[in-house]
């Protein structure tokens, strides 16, 4: 258990703190909208968002994402005025009842991520990687705050209209290189990077992309994220639905770690815990 496979410690700052992780760490969703693909309306108000995360963090996340838009393919990203009305309650609360948590905001707009750091969030998760507001780079430069930069090819609402690479991988390379750059000439410190499985791509090309993410990890120094849980590429090909794709999950976070993986996104942290614990034999 865990000897043939080795984990590089990644870093970041937050708050003043540096934060180190020595095993791949496990961020849990919470998502506050109604709309989710597969938790939509469940943890819409404050007294459910708290409730479930607790859970989370009781289950094993390191880290919480919280997100008041729904990325689902086809959805409508709400209003800059909305999100933050959904978020900064929720992220208060959090960050009352525990003081030393990780806390992530999955936004794409430079207002909401000022008001969310504002009220005590730690890092920026913008699945737009700067593309659907010139402004995003310098306020999260401004802000100081670690960043995932995620690749996709449009807004939810269009995304899956435009799937066409030459080569996923180094289509993909190109992309992020271009964006890391500038973030980095911005003199943004700590920049993580997100493939954007199911954001503008094809159950195969998922899959293809999942297959040589390894390409990824060394090209990249910067910690690799990955978000699978539940999703499409798992349950159209299983014939199932997401409230039954937690095993096809499982599965492909173990592939995923074993491909570099240094962050697992996911709705059940206990299962990916367990994953990480088997394979690196780190609890």
């Amino acid at each position: 258990m865990g000897k043939d496979i080795k984990f590089k410690t990644f870093t970041f700052c937050t708050r003043g703190h540096l934060v180190s992780f020595e095993r791949p760490a496990v961020m849990g969703i919470l998502n506050i909208t109604d709309d989710s693909f597969y938790d939509g309306g469940r943890h819409n108000t404050l007294e459910s968002a708290s409730e479930h995360a607790e859970q989370l963090l009781a289950d094993g996340a390191d880290i919480i994402d919280i997100g008041a838009a729904s990325s689902r393919p086809g959805a409508t990203l709400p209003t800059t005025d909305v999100e933050i009305g959904r978020l900064v309650p929720v992220i208060r609360h959090i960050r009352e009842a525990h003081p030393e948590a990780l806390i992530s905001v999955d936004t794409c707009f430079p207002d909401t991520s000022q008001a969310v750091i504002d009220a005590g969030a730690d890092i920026i998760n913008d699945i737009s990687g700067g593309q659907f507001d010139d402004r995003m780079f310098d306020t999260v430069a401004k802000l100081q705050v670690p960043y995932i930069l995620m690749h996709t090819t449009a807004p939810p609402d269009e995304m899956q209209q435009i799937c066409e690479y030459n080569d996923i991988v180094q289509d993909l390379c190109i992309y992020l290189s271009e964006r890391l750059n500038h973030l980095y000439e911005l003199g943004v410190k700590d920049v993580w990077i997100d493939p954007g499985f199911g954001f503008g791509k094809t159950v195969q090309q998922n899959h293809e992309l999942l297959d040589r993410m390894d390409e990824l990890t060394e090209i990249f120094r910067e910690p690799m994220l990955v978000g699978l849980s539940r999703k499409s590429m798992i349950y159209k090909p299983l014939s199932i639905t997401p409230d039954q794709a937690l095993n096809g999950t499982t599965v492909l976070n173990t592939k995923a770690l074993m491909r570099g993986a240094s962050i697992l996104r996911v709705h059940d942290p206990k299962e990916a815990r367990e994953a990480i614990h088997l394979l690196y034999g780190i609890k």
